[in-house]
């Protein structure tokens, strides 16, 4: 993983930053007999998702019928509130503000309280009854009505020269079921967006919306917004018991409104914090959260149905890892959707792999430093317009995985950091807490709420945004104490290892629980070490003690880093470093690899793919089209970073993205970019249409090396072999001469062999040397086999055959 630059943003609710949203006066109100107008919205005004109430109830605010005017009634004095539950109503300290303000039942009647800290009067409205509620100081407003019970009712709130009638938020029962607390206290809420967040729902015949969070070490939470002009202060929310739970619906709220949780924290300072389970934010600098909920309808039936029928590691695997924002600069979710899909079928690849997708403060992390765990960035359109994108690439054949960031998060004092005023989603030791590299904090993966946060999360990309796979960033750093740490900075283990063991228990229960809830999704581990069974499954123990990780497939950092070492080398000296191209195969079933060339070994001073290649330019792209060949064949699926698929030569920027104008005849490119291009293409087609190359990655059966030895020749060979047995024959030169009659041992149950790539073709520019066609063996032994062929090697080339 990359070093990520630490994150800093403004606060958009400094006062320069805010912003109220406004709506068209209302009608007089009829049933105040003092007539006097409404005031502009500020959240209180009957709405759904910012639709009229009349509309919702069938009929037209002038086909309204008018009622009567109320008549007005007496209050008796109300009980005096008590003078702590006031002081911490105005210190937004309350745990309970249901239990004091709203309608409640007292000796002599009902007692009505509410609190509009800027309001001049709050009237109780009920049936045709209306009574002004005493004003009682700092916006508290109270009376007694001598009634049974309590009534059906609504309040008319007047302000300087306006007033508006709403519903009271302290006359509803919790709108979070009792399971939903307990599985929340449990850690096993694996659906935690359904009841943590902002919920447009239907409360109690009211609608509106249900905002909760977690945030046990509060004295207070209240929500501020655009519906009260980012003043919580008379929205205060109630704790539900021992959960750490704090909830309040609020009526009339629907899409589009933002929103922070303002909380007191436990030495009574105030901050202002952006929902950590929102799923839509504010376009970034900005940083509040939006209600939002979806509406968008998916048309991927036919391909989440067929999805899982073939294990990922045993069915073709070829991904294009991309940046969105990018990829092509300026384009939205739905901009994307109408070229993404069709650029990446027609190469032939069968999976893209998004950078991280999440919500992140600062671009040039690239989505590694994570604030919204739950919201798709809003730089590039919606959580709908981002289903929309996904959706359209099913409907072309090609599965979506995400770069899915659970090993940390940034310090922004309006995020996660010391969310309640305690260290909550971090760890509180200060040595397990802070990581070391990026200047980010580290999750509290043994806490129960904070793996539920985590383990929910990965399940919501799969079922909301029907993700096919989540790439797991930066898994080395989360198993290891020790990670990047010096001695006496970290602490071992209860066994006195090094090993993280609540992070092992959390990817373990990550992983069976995607499987499970999401038949079909392959989960990948960014894992740089030697640890054991990141792919085994959680139930089986190895040698270590330890269970699998359960995940699917692992990054294979080992043959990368080997392979593009080698290949850095001039090819004088490559025999020295011969083994660096085979020493992959040692440990090659040890997991179920992945072979990446991504994002990370094209930035920072890496240079690009085509740039690590020695020599003139001609050599340099022949060693790229030589060294993808060789990938392709390999054991293990491939991944390919963007622009790397037509060699260009710069580093990746995320500022501008790919250089796409290379790809432009006017620059040559059919013999030069446009070549490797068509390369990648064509490797992708055979690829897919070859079980040899892809059926039997994980099955040592699947690979024989012919000539694994030849180091003085710069010459690697090897039979790839489908499950019916059908074989392939890879064979690479990477010496920049031509190799005439060179021979190679191959079975003897093959008549002949066809040339079906050559990285040398004319097509892709390179020298056109080829080999006769098609190639029959000989009864002369040789690599220890009966049958040889031989063949003339390209310079600077991978030659695939197949049986003619």
């Amino acid at each position: 993983m990359t070093p990520r630059p630490p994150s800093s943003t403004p606060n958009p609710n400094s006062r320069k930053n805010q912003k109220s949203q406004k709506s068209p006066k209302n009608p007089k109100n009829p049933r105040n007999p003092r007539n006097q107008k409404k005031a502009q919205a500020t959240g209180e005004t009957e709405k759904k998702a910012g639709e009229n109430p009349a509309k919702d109830a069938g009929e037209s605010p002038e086909e309204r019928t008018v009622p009567a005017p109320p008549e007005p009634l007496a209050l008796s004095p109300s009980p005096n509130l008590d003078a702590a539950d006031r002081e911490r109503l105005l210190s937004g300290a309350h745990h309970d503000p249901h239990g004091v303000l709203g309608a409640h039942p007292v000796p002599g009647g009902v007692v009505f309280r509410a609190f509009r800290p800027y309001a001049l009067s709050v009237t109780v409205v009920s049936g045709g009854v209306w009574a002004e509620l005493h004003h009682d100081g700092d916006g508290l407003f109270s009376g007694l009505l001598p009634l049974p019970d309590v009534p059906e009712y609504r309040l008319v709130v007047g302000y300087e020269g306006s007033e508006l009638e709403t519903e009271d938020p302290y006359r509803f029962l919790p709108s979070v079921g009792e399971l939903d607390l307990h599985l929340i206290g449990e850690g096993r809420h694996e659906q935690l967006w359904r009841a943590l967040g902002a919920e447009p729902m239907t409360h109690q015949g009211v609608s509106g919306t249900r905002f909760t969070v977690w945030a046990p070490n509060a004295r207070g939470v209240s929500v501020a917004g655009t519906f009260n002009h980012w003043d919580g202060t008379g929205f205060p929310m109630r704790s539900l018991g021992g959960s750490g739970v704090w909830e309040l619906f609020v009526p009339a709220i629907g899409t589009g409104e933002q929103y922070k949780f303002a909380i007191t924290r436990p030495d009574g300072s105030k901050t202002l914090r952006a929902d950590p389970l929102a799923r839509h934010t504010q376009v970034p600098p900005e940083t509040a959260s939006v209600v939002t909920s979806s509406t968008y309808e998916w048309g991927d039936g036919a391909w989440l149905a067929r999805r899982g029928e073939v294990p990922a590691h045993e069915a073709p695997f070829s991904v294009y890892e991309l940046h969105l924002a990018s990829w092509r600069p300026g384009l939205t979710y739905r901009r994307l959707a109408e070229q993404l899909p069709a650029y990446v079928k027609d190469l032939g690849f069968t999976h893209v792999e998004l950078l991280p997708v999440a919500e992140h403060p600062f671009g040039g992390s690239w989505g590694y430093q994570v604030t919204g765990f739950y919201a798709p960035t809003a730089r590039l359109g919606t959580p709908d317009d981002f289903r929309f994108l996904v959706d359209s690439l099913h409907r072309a054949g090609i599965g979506v995985i995400m770069d899915w960031v659970p090993a940390h998060f940034p310090r922004d004092d309006w995020a996660l950091a010391e969310f309640d005023g305690r260290p909550l989603y971090e760890h509180e030791d200060p040595l397990r807490s802070a990581h070391p590299d990026w200047g980010t904090l580290e999750f509290d993966y043994g806490r129960p709420e904070v793996r539920n946060f985590l383990v929910a999360n990965a399940v919501y990309w799969c079922e909301e945004f029907h993700i096919d796979g989540l790439r797991v960033d930066a898994v080395a750093s989360m198993l290891y104490l020790d990670y990047s740490r010096e001695p006496g900075r970290w602490t071992p283990n209860e066994h006195g290892g090094r090993e993280n063991l609540d992070a092992v228990a959390f990817l373990q229960e990550m992983n069976a629980t995607v499987y499970r809830r999401a038949p079909g999704v392959v989960t990948i581990a960014e894992e740089s070490t030697a640890w054991d069974g990141v792919t085994r499954a959680t139930h089986h123990h190895g040698p270590s003690g330890f269970g699998g990780l359960g995940f699917g497939m692992k990054w294979n950092m080992g043959w990368m880093h080997d392979s593009l070492t080698y290949m850095t080398h001039e090819p004088v000296h490559r025999k020295h470093h011969h083994h660096e191209m085979t020493f992959s195969m040692v440990y090659a079933y040890s997991e179920n690899y992945v072979l990446p060339i991504s994002h990370d070994e094209v930035v920072h001073g890496k240079r690009s793919l085509v740039s690590k290649m020695p020599g003139d330019w001609w050599q340099q792209r022949a060693n790229h089209r030589a060294y993808l060949a060789f990938m392709w064949a390999h054991p293990g699926k491939q991944l390919l970073f963007m622009g790397q698929e037509f060699a260009q030569g710069a580093e990746w920027s995320e500022a501008h993205g790919p250089d796409w104008w290379l790809l432009d005849p006017a620059y040559g490119a059919e013999a030069d970019h446009r070549g490797v291009r068509d390369l990648v293409r064509d490797l992708n087609t055979v690829y897919t249409a070859t079980p040899a190359l892809w059926q039997r990655d994980t099955d040592p059966a699947g690979f024989e090396w012919i000539a694994g030895d030849a180091a003085d020749d710069n010459v690697l060979a090897f039979l790839r072999r489908a499950a019916d047995g059908t074989p392939l024959l890879a064979v690479s030169n990477f010496a920049p001469v031509v190799r005439p009659d060179y021979r190679l041992g191959v079975p003897d149950d093959v008549p002949a062999w066809h040339e079906t790539v050559n990285t040398d073709s004319a097509a892709y520019g390179g020298s056109g040397v080829t080999t006769a066609d098609p190639v029959k063996p000989e009864p002369h032994p040789a690599h220890g086999r009966p049958a040889s062929v031989t063949l003339t090697l390209p310079p600077l080339a991978t030659v695939w055959l197949r049986p003619a």
